[in-house]
C-alpha cells in the first residue's frame, strides 16, 4: 500500500465514519443533512450513502417531499445489520452483552468467575457465554467481533494484560491474541474505564464534551474522553485514577504506595462509612478537575451505583464547594445511563467503532512504511 493509497483510503473511511455517526444520532436523514452536519459535498455524501446501502448498513425509508424542489430520500440506519459482543472483565464475574449498529445493548448476561482466574479458565468462560446470547447461524454471520473490557494494567496497543490489580496469573498475558484463536473472532482489548467512556460518549452524542468516567467496583479507575477521543496515553494505561496518593502517612495499597485513592477509599467501605468514602472519592474527583478541567463526571460501577444516593450528591457538593470559580468550571455530575451494562457495552462499541467508526491514519500510515 503506497503513501497516496493509505491517505485515500483514510479519507473513505473518515467519511463513511461521519454518515454513521449521523445515522446514530439521528432516526432519520437526508442527504442535505450530513451536508448540513459534515460540511461534506454532496457528491461525497452521495457516494457514501451509495456505499453503505449497498453494504446493508443503511436503507431506504421513505421520501420527503418539499414544497418545492426535487424530492429528497430519507434514509435510516440498519441496527440489526451488525452486532458485537462487549465484556467486562472483573474480578470476580464476567458480564457479557450483545449490541447492535445503534448501540443499543440487546442482551445481558453475568458469569461469575473463580477467585484468582487464570486466562484459560476466563477464555472458557467466554466462549461459553458468546455462544449462549449468539445462538442462530444468522446471528453468528453478522458478529463483527468481540470487546473486552478489564482492569489494567494493560497494554491496549499489543493486546496484553500487563499486571491485573488482584489477580497472581496476570502477568504479560497476550490475551488479545489468546481470545482471537480461542473464539474464531476479532478481539479489541482495552482498559475497562476507557470502554466505559467510550459508551458514554456514543450515547451522549455530538454534546458530549471533555469527560470522566470514575468507575467504583472493586477499586477505583477512571476513563477519560479528550478532544473527542478516548484518552488513553503514552502507553495505553491511562485511567490509574485509583492509585494517586490522597494521604501521605496512609494505608499500603496493593500497588506498593501508601496514602492511593483506592485504599483510603476501601478502608472506609470495610469500616462500614460509605458517607467518608464518598468524601473520599469526591476529593479525587475535584483533583481531577483542576487538572482536566472537565465538562462532564459520569459516575459509573457496582460499588457506587449501590449507593448511588450517597455518592451523586457527595460528589456534587464537593464540585460546587471545592473547585474554585464552581460558577464558571463546574461540570455536569451525573449517574452512567448504562448503569452497570456500562463497560461490557462500551467494549462492543469500540469494536464497532473500529469497523465502521474513524479510522487512524497512523495505523494506515505505518502499514505503508512496512510496505
Amino acid at each position: 500500500m503506497t503513501r497516496t493509497t493509505a491517505d485515500v483510503t483514510f479519507l473513505r473511511g473518515y467519511n463513511q465514519a461521519l454518515v454513521m455517526a449521523v445515522g446514530r444520532t439521528v432516526r432519520t436523514f437526508e442527504r442535505s443533512t450530513v451536508v448540513d452536519a459534515t460540511g461534506l459535498t454532496p457528491q461525497a455524501v452521495s457516494k457514501v450513502i451509495a456505499r453503505l446501502t449497498a453494504d446493508g448498513l443503511i436503507r431506504p425509508a421513505g421520501v420527503r417531499r418539499p414544497g418545492i424542489g426535487k424530492p429528497a430520500v430519507v434514509y435510516e440506519l440498519v441496527p440489526d445489520s451488525r452486532y458485537a459482543i462487549g465484556a467486562h472483565v472483573a474480578r470476580r464475574t464476567l458480564r457479557l452483552v450483545l449490541v447492535d449498529l445503534a448501540g443499543a445493548v440487546h442482551h445481558s448476561t453475568v458469569i461469575p468467575l473463580p477467585a484468582d482466574f487464570t486466562p484459560g479458565q476466563l477464555l472458557d468462560a467466554l466462549s461459553v457465554g458468546i455462544e449462549a446470547i449468539t445462538t442462530g447461524a444468522e446471528l453468528r454471520s453478522r458478529l463483527t467481533g468481540v470487546g473486552i473490557g478489564m482492569i489494567g494494567p494493560l497494554d491496549h496497543a499489543h493486546g496484553l494484560v500487563r499486571d491485573a490489580h488482584g489477580l497472581r496469573h496476570w502477568h504479560d498475558v497476550p490475551l488479545r491474541e489468546l481470545a482471537e484463536a480461542h473464539l474464531g473472532l476479532p478481539v479489541h482489548l482495552d482498559k475497562d474505564v476507557t470502554a466505559g467512556i467510550t459508551a458514554e460518549a456514543w450515547r451522549h452524542g455530538a454534546t458530549f464534551g471533555d469527560a470522566a468516567l470514575i468507575m467504583v467496583e472493586s477499586g477505583i479507575g477512571g476513563g477519560f474522553w479528550l478532544g473527542g477521543a478516548a484518552h488513553r496515553g503514552a502507553h495505553t494505561n491511562a485511567g490509574e485514577f485509583g492509585h494517586t496518593v490522597v494521604d501521605l502517612d496512609g494505608p499500603r495499597c496493593v500497588c506498593g504506595r501508601h496514602g492511593c485513592l483506592e485504599v483510603v477509599h476501601l478502608r472506609a467501605t470495610e469500616a462500614g462509612d460509605v458517607a467518608r468514602a464518598a468524601r473520599v472519592l469526591a476529593v479525587g474527583v475535584v483533583n481531577l478537575l483542576q487538572t482536566l478541567d472537565l465538562a462532564h463526571v459520569v459516575l459509573a460501577g457496582a460499588d457506587l451505583l449501590r449507593h448511588a444516593d450517597v455518592y451523586l450528591p457527595a460528589v456534587e457538593r464537593a464540585v460546587r464547594t471545592d473547585v474554585p470559580r464552581a460558577d464558571w468550571l463546574a461540570p455536569t455530575v451525573t449517574l452512567s445511563r448504562l448503569g452497570a451494562d456500562v463497560i461490557a457495552a462500551g467494549a462492543a462499541m469500540q469494536v464497532l467503532d473500529k469497523h465502521y467508526g474513524i479510522p487512524e491514519l497512523a495505523a494506515l500510515q505505518a502499514g505503508t512504511r512496512s510496505r
